[in-house]
C-alpha cells in the first residue's frame, strides 16, 4: 500500500480538527440553553430565543420560528430573524390550522421531523413561509412529549441547501430541550397555584379562629383570598333567605355597585349565573 502522503494527512487533520470544532459548539449551544432553563424557572421567552438564536446561527439558517400545538391547532411562540412581512403574518394568527398539503401539515400529522430542499416545490405558492420570507429549504422537527405533539421548531434558509445530518440532530435536541422548558414551566406554575390555595385557606382558617361569632371578618377574608388567588375584579358573597339571596358581603366592587347590590334582597331569574347555580347545586 502506497504510503499517505503529507497533503493527505493534513486533510485528515483538517477535517477532524473542523469535526471536533463543531461537536464543541453543538455541546457549547446544548449547555446554554440547559443553563437558562436552569436559570429562568417559569420563563419561556428566554429559552425559547436562546434555542432559536443558537439553531439559526450553527445550522446557517436564515430565521426560525417556534409553534406550540394545543391538540386543535399551532400558536406562534417565538420568532428569530424573520422577514417582517412574515413575522406580521404570524404575529396577527392566534390559532389556525396549517395549510392542507403542507409540510407542517405533514409535520403535525405524523409528529415525525420534515426536511424540505425547496419549499416551492413542495407547497408551491400557498406557503407563506416562501411567500413572505422567501424561504428555500426547511427544517421543521416536532417538539413531543411521550409522543404526543405539544409544538415545534422551524429554520430556514433562503436559499436551496439542505441541512446536514447533524444540524437535524442539533435541532431535535432543541426541541427536546424546549419540552423540558414547558413542561417544567407546568409544573412550577402548579406548584405555585396549589401555594396561593394553601395560603388563603390558612388566612381564610386564621380569622375564623381569631374572629369568634362574627362573620364579617370571616365573608372578607373568603372574598378577598378568592380575588386573588382567581385574578377575578370583585366578589359577593350570598346568603339564602327563602326563595331569594341577600349579598351580606362585598369585596373589590364600584361604590356604585356595593351601594346597589350590597344587603339588598335578590331574586336570581333561572338565565342568571346566580340561578343556574342555585338550580344545579354547581358552580
Amino acid at each position: 500500500m502506497a504510503q499517505e502522503s503529507a497533503s493527505d494527512l493534513e486533510r485528515r487533520l483538517a477535517l477532524a480538527q473542523r469535526e471536533l470544532s463543531e461537536a464543541s459548539e453543538r455541546q457549547a449551544a446544548t449547555d446554554e440553553v440547559l443553563g437558562i432553563i436552569a436559570s429562568s424557572p417559569g420563563e419561556l421567552e428566554p429559552v425559547f430565543q436562546a434555542i432559536l438564536a443558537n439553531a439559526t446561527r450553527i445550522c446557517e439558517a436564515k430565521f426560525a420560528t417556534l409553534f406550540k400545538f394545543d391538540g386543535e391547532g399551532l400558536m406562534f411562540e417565538a420568532g428569530l430573524g424573520m422577514p417582517q412581512r412574515l413575522a406580521d403574518y404570524l404575529k396577527q394568527r392566534q390559532k389556525f390550522k396549517p395549510l392542507a398539503g403542507s409540510t407542517m401539515e405533514r409535520l403535525v400529522e405524523t409528529r415525525q421531523m420534515v426536511h424540505v430542499h425547496d419549499v416551492t416545490q413542495a407547497d408551491g405558492l400557498a406557503s407563506p413561509s416562501a411567500m413572505l420570507g422567501g424561504a428555500r429549504t426547511y427544517l421543521g422537527v416536532p417538539m413531543l412529549k411521550e409522543n404526543k405533539l405539544v409544538g415545534a421548531i422551524v429554520i430556514y434558509r433562503q436559499e436551496v441547501r439542505p441541512f446536514t445530518g447533524k444540524q437535524v440532530e442539533l435541532l431535535t435536541n432543541f426541541a427536546n430541550q424546549a419540552v423540558i422548558a414547558i413542561e417544567n414551566t407546568r409544573l412550577l406554575n402548579a406548584l405555585r397555584e396549589s401555594l396561593q390555595q394553601q395560603t388563603a385557606t390558612a388566612e381564610v382558617l386564621h380569622v375564623i379562629s381569631n374572629s369568634p361569632g362574627e362573620l364579617e371578618p370571616v365573608f372578607q377574608a373568603m372574598l378577598e383570598s378568592a380575588t386573588r388567588v382567581c385574578g377575578s375584579n370583585f366578589g359577593t358573597l350570598y346568603l339564602r333567605e327563602g326563595e331569594a339571596f341577600r349579598a351580606v358581603s362585598m369585596h373589590g366592587a364600584t361604590p356604585d355597585y356595593l351601594q346597589a347590590r350590597l344587603g339588598q334582597l335578590v331574586h336570581p331569574g333561572p338565565g342568571t349565573g346566580l340561578g343556574r347555580t342555585v338550580r344545579t347545586k354547581q358552580a
